[in-house]
């Protein structure tokens, strides 16, 4: 039988939903894991109520702080109780590696509704053997507009160009992105940051970059909260920080907020059946659902992350608190991607170490 039936953590359920022929009790409802908030709420209204009003299987919502140790902890122990997990690509890489996640056959997919194949509609780099891509986040540049009486910055060099642009800045507090950026401010190419940056020349040419705005850096930020509160203050006039959290200021706070989308730094979320899921076949039918193109089109009617899907782009909607048109604020908008730099996890976990160390070091000169 078919029921309609959505679940949070900690409540359970009696009814009974058939699904390819398996019972599955609503008291078992598949545990799907993501990260709380406005995220995990924008997954519940865009796929996990319309999942299972579709199917009937319920969904058993839990929220963690992401990280591999609960992942780890069940497989260790032959208790595993979660089925799909929302995951960071540094984290999805290191659990594929180990046979935490079942493999998915990317062929399985829904395809676009033109009929491209998913390999094809998904944003290049956002599926593996292991792990399926949902939305794209980024770290973008912003400005309070009040702070500007003439030319206001429009591009990741106008963010480097201290003598046109002299105003006070903000930075996060770690080398990631920041020497990728310098890199580009610097002439590199995106497409070849990561080859420039792996040689100890590329390294000391991004720091040689810093050292130009170094001095106009009054903040170095380290919690998402913190870049829309500098720039509504006054403390900066520019600053990097995640796109979602400048949406929100200017849209829901009417913050005189702008973005620069040149030059973005864009992550993703991604995710993984666990590897022994008890209810491993209806988890795989969500990963399918909430990767189809309506579903991931709608998930930024909530939020301000862009679909893996570029077919999903066209019936992204307005926003459903403000009623803003939501396609110009995603990351993955044509216009927005034009210049986007894909984070590379693998090189960051191959360097990490040795580039915080130098990062630190440099601060503290």
């Amino acid at each position: 039988m078919k029921a309609s039936l959505w679940i949070t953590a900690g409540v359970a359920g009696v009814l009974l939903a058939s699904v390819g022929g398996s019972t599955l009790r609503a008291a078992d409802a598949i545990t799907v894991v993501s990260f709380g908030g406005a995220y995990t709420k924008s997954q519940v209204e865009s796929m996990h109520k319309p999942f299972t009003a579709e199917t009937g299987i319920g969904i058993n919502s839990v929220d963690y702080t992401g990280g591999l140790a609960e992942v780890k902890a069940q497989q260790e122990t032959k208790n595993v109780t979660w089925d799909v997990v929302d995951l960071l690509p540094s984290d999805a890489v290191l659990g594929c590696s180990e046979g935490y996640f079942e493999k998915i056959d990317a062929s399985s997919l829904p395809p676009a509704p033109d009929g491209t194949p998913a390999e094809k509609d998904f944003v290049p780099g956002t599926l593996s053997e292991c792990r399926v891509g949902n939305i794209v986040w980024s770290t973008v540049f912003a400005y309070n507009k009040s702070k500007f009486s003439g030319d206001v910055p429009t591009s990741l060099k106008d963010f480097f160009d201290v003598n046109k642009f002299p105003q006070k800045r903000a930075l996060q507090k770690v080398p990631q992105n920041n020497l990728e950026w310098a890199l580009m401010a610097d002439g590199v190419p995106a497409s070849d940051v990561y080859k420039v940056l792996a040689t100890k020349e590329g390294v000391d040419r991004a720091f040689k970059k810093l050292d130009e705005i170094k001095p106009s850096i009054s903040v170095w930020w380290e919690a998402g909260a913190q870049p829309p509160q500098l720039l509504a203050s006054g403390e900066v006039a520019m600053t990097t920080a995640y796109n979602g959290r400048i949406f929100d200021a200017a849209q829901s706070d009417n913050q005189p907020f702008e973005i620069i989308w040149d030059g973005q730094v864009w992550q993703w979320d991604l995710f993984g059946i666990m590897k022994g899921a008890p209810h491993a076949k209806e988890a795989l039918e969500f990963v399918k659902f909430a990767t189809g193109t309506k579903a991931l089109a709608a998930s930024s009617s909530w939020i301000s992350y862009g679909p893996v899907r570029h077919s999903s782009i066209a019936l992204v909607g307005k926003h459903w608190k403000t009623g803003v048109d939501m396609g110009p604020f995603l990351p993955t908008a044509p216009d927005n991607f034009k210049t986007a730099l894909q984070q590379d996890v693998e090189f960051w976990a191959d360097h990490q170490d040795e580039l915080n160390e130098r990062f630190s070091a440099w601060l503290a000169q």
